[in-house]
């Protein structure tokens, strides 16, 4: 299906967090959850792709990080060529994999209560893992993302902070990512390359949001 234009977000509000999926909003949209490890870049990916600078908050928020974080959000794109339609989605901000500086105790419950979402929360539409475009492939990544094939939750792998390093460090590590990948994958998942600063990436990643959105209305 092609899309004829771009969308737009047009408005981005926090709606809850939730401390496990059974008490997440009424699955009736679709939604889209992003993850990564600490310090990957989330929040500044997320307030990039809504043009809001206060709309995830850093891990300086106590509580915020370590919760199922809802958004509320609207955009505007076409479903067919000259007609323009109003879209309602959820946008969810989760914690971190990996948890190096927290309890064993905590470590556990954040895993349960991220794996219980992403297996049981019927309305995600697509799983966004972030991943620091700075760095060779990570075991931790890795394992993560064999995690979600083995699960059969839909992925999308995108690469962040491409300003910080060269673009052959940027291309070389993204191919070597595919390459780790490809011995547990038979398909790989799309691949993003993104960059909260400079604003790299967005568009693609507006057009695969309303992609998605125009399959869940069977568009």
């Amino acid at each position: 299906m092609s899309i004829f234009t771009i969308m737009q977000i047009k408005k981005a509000s926090y709606l809850i967090s939730s401390p496990d999926y059974e008490k997440c909003p009424p699955p009736n949209r679709p939604e889209y959850a992003f993850i990564g490890r600490s310090n990957v870049g989330k929040s500044s990916l997320i307030n990039m792709l809504c043009q809001s600078d206060k709309l995830a908050k850093t891990s300086g928020s106590p509580g915020k990080t370590q919760m199922i974080n809802h958004f509320e959000i609207e955009s505007t794109g076409e479903r067919t060529e000259g007609v323009s339609e109003l879209f309602r989605w959820y946008l969810v901000d989760l914690p971190g994999y990996g948890f190096a500086k927290v309890s064993q105790t905590s470590r556990r419950r954040w895993e349960q209560m991220i794996e219980q979402y992403l297996r049981k929360r019927e309305n995600i539409s697509m799983v966004f893992v972030l991943i620091d475009s700075r760095h060779s492939p990570q075991k931790i990544d890795l394992a993560f993302l064999d995690k979600l094939r083995t699960w059969e939750v839909p992925v999308t792998v995108v690469f962040t902070k491409t300003d910080k390093v060269n673009q052959r460090t940027v291309s070389e590590n993204v191919k070597q990512f595919g390459e780790a990948l490809k011995k547990t994958w038979q398909f790989l998942p799309q691949f993003i390359v993104t960059s909260a600063v400079k604003k790299h990436g967005r568009q693609k990643l507006l057009s695969v949001l309303h992609e998605l959105n125009l399959q869940w209305e069977g568009a």
